[in-house]
């Protein structure tokens, strides 16, 4: 089974109990098809670049989650005919991907010479 990345753009005015139950529908899915949930990151509500059905803000999801091919094509198709989904774009992953750790801040450097 390969790792992929899923995210999706609901519709911003969905409610917080429905776009929960959808994002439980997806991940159920992948489930169902004996593939494994590794993460659902809730983004919540983002700017877009541009308008996307009349609307300037949408809630992000992240799905990542190791299946095999036809259990993304059926996650896919789901997705699709969903209401409330705008937008999604699924990618694999490298088979050795590990998500990149926050880097701390840098020290600000002080002004001035040593004396």
């Amino acid at each position: 089974m390969r790792k992929y990345e899923t995210l999706v753009l609901l519709n911003p005015e969905m409610p917080a109990e429905a776009s929960q139950t959808l994002i439980g529908g997806f991940t159920g899915i992948v489930e169902r098809e004996n593939g494994q949930i590794l993460a659902v990151d809730d983004w919540g509500m983002k700017d877009l670049a541009y308008p996307v059905r009349k609307h300037l803000r949408g809630h992000y999801v992240r799905l990542e989650y190791s299946a095999a091919g036809n259990t993304v094509a059926e996650l896919e198709r789901i997705i699709r005919i969903s209401d409330g989904v705008y937008k999604f774009i699924t990618v694999q992953l490298d088979d050795d991907y590990a998500p990149a750790a926050a880097e701390p801040a840098a020290e600000p450097v002080a002004e001035g010479g040593e004396s």
